[in-house]
């Protein structure tokens, strides 16, 4: 049978692969150097040491790794013990989470011992805070109550907090100030009062500032609300909280736990209004507490206040396990 003719280019003859050098496979020209003399980050000196039965909790944090976080944290704990030997501002800045997740003995343990000069409070921290003083509860199942259009809706929490509020803007108060006269004066229908920040706060006079965003509360949808003097009290809070940011100059100490958004802005305003007034603030740590990693904590506490001569640091974990640690941290080495 006769072959087709091809009609397109004509096929030129296939070329046999070259046969590679197998030595060619492996590397070649590589300098090395000895083990001993490359520069290694982690060193069996820095390794952990296991806690034995019977050692004390500073014995557990000693042994820690000094490697990350674990180093990160030892030399957090140091930089508070100088703080307060040097008579430095220690100020914990608390979002509402840390109140609902117990915290609440463990703050004023750490208040009565002189590790917190101040506290700084958004506005959920006061309607948690005031709840468990008034009943010994506080924290509505949201899913359950938003639906019936039922959620935030107490009485007494609206009431007390917006009375106490209305009066602080007469006598010319800040927000802290006034819920804590509040408590102060209220002894009989407030009987877990021991338990609150602010009353206790108050009791140890250690100033409490109070940073509102106006309509992130329940509160501010309950009648007695009074747009005129959450503004009054709150911005009375910033200037108080300004000053109070002054005495972290020289190894002061400023701790933000829970707190995403509002009180890392606050904190930054209130620094570039003392910078920009002439007070050195340049010298101090900062910390960010929380069980995720947020972008304004990072940047307003964490890295820009503190990109001259201060440290920051930043702690993953949750609340209720992170700051018990602290503060028992704390008290093994006082």
């Amino acid at each position: 049978m006769p072959r087709a003719r091809s009609h397109g280019k004509p096929s030129l003859p296939r070329r046999r692969p070259k046969t590679r050098d197998a030595r060619r496979s492996f590397p070649s020209g590589l300098k090395t150097i000895p083990l001993h003399d490359r520069a290694s980050k982690v060193n069996i000196r820095d390794f952990g040491r296991p806690f034995e039965p019977g050692e004390g909790l500073d014995a557990f944090i000693d042994g820690l790794p000094d490697i990350l976080a674990a180093k990160d944290f030892k030399d957090f704990l140091a930089r508070i013990r100088a703080a307060r030997r040097k008579g430095r501002a220690v100020i914990f800045a608390l979002g509402a989470h840390v109140i609902k997740v117990g915290l609440n003995p463990v703050i004023i343990r750490l208040m009565r011992d002189g590790w917190i000069t101040g506290l700084a409070l958004n506005g959920a921290g006061i309607i948690h805070d005031f709840e468990i003083a008034y009943c010994g509860r506080t924290s509505e199942d949201v899913p359950s109550r938003i639906s019936s259009g039922m959620f935030g809706v107490a009485r007494e929490t609206g009431e007390w907090l917006n009375r106490a509020i209305r009066e602080g803007a007469r006598r010319g108060t800040g927000l802290g100030e006034a819920v804590g006269r509040m408590m102060a004066q209220s002894q009989s229908r407030l009987p877990h009062r021991s338990l609150s920040l602010i009353f206790s706060a108050r009791e140890l006079g250690i100033p409490v500032s109070v940073h509102v965003a106006v309509g992130t509360d329940t509160i501010h949808f309950h009648p007695g609300v009074s747009g005129e003097a959450l503004g009054k009290t709150s911005l009375t809070d910033f200037f108080r909280f300004c000053t109070l940011l002054e005495n972290l100059e020289g190894g002061g100490v400023y701790v933000n736990v829970g707190s995403a958004v509002v009180l890392p802005e606050v904190f930054l305003k209130a620094l570039s209004y003392n910078r920009n007034r002439g007070v050195k603030l340049e010298r101090f740590s900062t910390a960010v507490f929380d069980f995720i990693h947020h972008y304004r904590p990072e940047q307003n506490v964490v890295r820009r206040p503190v990109a001259k001569k201060g440290k920051g640091f930043y702690f993953i974990g949750h609340h209720e396990i992170m700051i018990p640690l602290l503060a028992a941290g704390l008290a093994s080495a006082s």
